[in-house]
């Protein structure tokens, strides 16, 4: 069956998290959603029950975003169940910290695979079903670390930073189809990743931030919705930073 009643919103890593966080608010505002991840699929079933309470549709399909193959049954597969896609939000993303010395080339890899080759994977195959509809979004989940670097994620920094490059230059080749793309940046956000950290680490971090506090993951999603609305028809090519004040 096709539901052609409400646009489409694509979350890639989206059982958990943030991810979850942006398919929910997405939801809320009125879109289809496709929840997509791999490995936490036993995660998605409470997040699909909570989109549709909003009175949409939402599917879940499990695909290694890393693979094009893999995305590209995805894609078909959403296009043949809704119609088409209208807003993509690249938000896979996994961490392997280490310092340079002592980083593993498959630490690198693993990291680039699946923060950055996702997002190209991803954007080539669904910027064709943009580009005919001449409208869409775009929206890269970058980080702070991408922005400013840290010390232990030259592979995660450089996959972020990646995305702020895909954002850019895609804004320019996009643009004159009236497809927006943008990315948000965050900081500290609430999440069972920085939940995890130890009590000190967590003061610590927290008196750098201007706010004194992390974000939660509704900071990030609001502003995500933001970027996917018509209200931001006009903001293309930019890096939202979501992080309290932190880089200042």
């Amino acid at each position: 069956m096709i539901f052609l009643d409400k646009k489409v919103a694509v979350i890639t890593g989206s059982a958990r998290g943030i991810g979850a966080g942006i398919a929910l608010t997405l939801a809320k505002e009125g879109y289809n959603i496709v929840i997509n991840d791999v490995g936490n699929m036993e995660k998605v079933d409470g997040v699909i029950a909570q989109c549709k309470s909003f009175g949409v549709q939402a599917i879940a399909i499990s695909a290694d975003v890393s693979s094009f193959s893999e995305c590209e049954k995805m894609v078909k597969e959403i296009v043949n169940t809704f119609g088409g896609i209208d807003v993509l939000v690249n938000n896979a993303g996994i961490t392997r910290d280490n310092l340079l010395i002592r980083m593993t080339e498959e630490q690198f890899d693993l990291v680039i695979n699946i923060n950055l080759k996702s997002a190209f994977n991803m954007c080539k195959l669904v910027a064709p079903i943009l580009i005919k509809k001449r409208g869409g979004r775009i929206i890269n989940i970058s980080s702070v670390s991408g922005v400013y670097g840290n010390a232990g994620q030259i592979n995660y920094s450089a996959s972020k930073a990646g995305l702020i490059g895909i954002t850019k230059t895609l804004s320019k080749e996009l643009g004159g189809r009236n497809i927006t793309v943008n990315a948000v940046a965050p900081g500290f956000i609430d999440t069972d990743m920085t939940k995890a950290l130890s009590d000190d680490i967590r003061a610590k971090a927290q008196e750098k931030i201007s706010l004194r506090r992390f974000g939660s993951i509704d900071d990030v999603s609001n502003a995500v919705a933001f970027l996917a609305s018509e209200k931001a028809g006009y903001i293309t090519g930019q890096v939202i930073v979501i992080d309290g004040g932190l880089a200042l």
